[in-house]
């Protein structure tokens, strides 16, 4: 123990005990990289084995306590739970008096911001939006990953310097969301990451029907040309037949599959509709081939499965 307390606390300001409640992918990932600024965890919750798992892995020797424990014990609580139990879980814990005045509260979820945690700041809160922008595997590897990660900062504007440290603290960069713009905010990173693992998954189960071997090795190299080309140019990047106003092969692509994959032609279809759009407005697509163009994404009717019922 430092004999001299006072010493230790101006050498090392504003060091805080952190809890997580909620040990999903996320919570113990930034309360390691928290322990890493010099901070100290000292409680968790988690229910499943999983949760078990990575706070063991993650934060090893932090005792798993109820919610409420977590907050009585802890400066700095991480509330990384799902979104839609997020302001159940604030209320609940506002109204059992588990919140204390004066503690840092704050939650992970990208489409809130700091308003969902009213019950707790009328209980003497201090109400932090730190959302990373990063998928996370619930591993080490996680907490590698934050180094330079962007993270979406929503707090009053009182607070808005100690928000930011933190995220300098975890190794991240803070980008101010204003409060009103959560959602938007949060729906482009859903477009841009989650709805990119579809997209990619669904490629390589089309190239294993057209009997390629190694899908992901096909794959990598393209999609990372285009990405890269997206990020640099935006729409400027498209390429491929729609752009290029090439009916005839969309067409193609259409009858192909629906013959082998009829699960994918709806998502085909409004994808090509909406880089169509973009090609027209970008002067990428002829206007003079984007009404052949859309009769082909229009395509054939489905068949009629007839008074029997069935079809393919």
């Amino acid at each position: 123990m430092n004999p001299n307390p006072s010493t230790e606390a101006h050498a090392r300001p504003a060091r805080l005990t952190v809890g997580v409640v909620g040990a999903g992918r996320v919570g113990p990932a930034l309360a390691a990289s928290l322990q890493l600024a010099g901070h100290r965890p000292v409680a968790v919750s988690g229910v499943s084995d999983a949760s078990v798992r990575r706070a063991a892995e993650l934060l090893p020797g932090v005792p798993l306590v109820s919610p409420a424990e977590v907050l009585a014990r802890a400066d700095l609580v991480l509330l990384t739970v799902p979104d839609d139990a997020l302001a159940d879980l604030v209320k609940g814990l506002a109204e059992t008096g588990a919140v204390r005045p004066g503690q840092l509260l704050v939650h992970t979820s990208g489409r809130f911001g700091a308003k969902v945690l009213d019950p707790a700041t009328r209980a003497g809160a201090l109400p932090l939006a730190l959302h990373p922008a990063m998928t996370f595997t619930g591993t080490s590897v996680d907490v590698q990953r934050l180094a330079g990660c962007p993270f979406g900062v929503t707090a009053p504007e009182e607070l808005r310097m100690a928000a930011e440290a933190l995220v300098i603290e975890m190794g991240g960069e803070p980008e101010w969301i204003a409060e009103a713009d959560r959602p938007l905010y949060h729906a482009a990173l859903a477009i841009g990451a989650n709805y990119l693992v579809t997209l990619v998954a669904q490629a390589m189960e089309l190239l294993r029907k057209a009997g390629v071997r190694a899908p992901d090795r096909m794959l990598g190299p393209l999609l990372g040309a285009a990405l890269d080309n997206a990020l640099r140019s935006g729409d400027a990047a498209l390429t491929g037949p729609v752009a290029r106003g090439d009916a005839g092969t969309v067409g193609a692509h259409v009858a192909e599959l629906r013959t082998h994959a009829p699960q994918a032609v709806a998502g085909y279809l409004a994808m090509a509709r909406m880089t169509a759009d973009r090609a027209l407005t970008h002067g990428l697509l002829k206007p003079e081939l984007a009404a052949e163009l859309l009769d082909a994404l229009a395509g054939p009717p489905p068949s009629d499965p007839g008074p029997h019922g069935g079809g393919a």
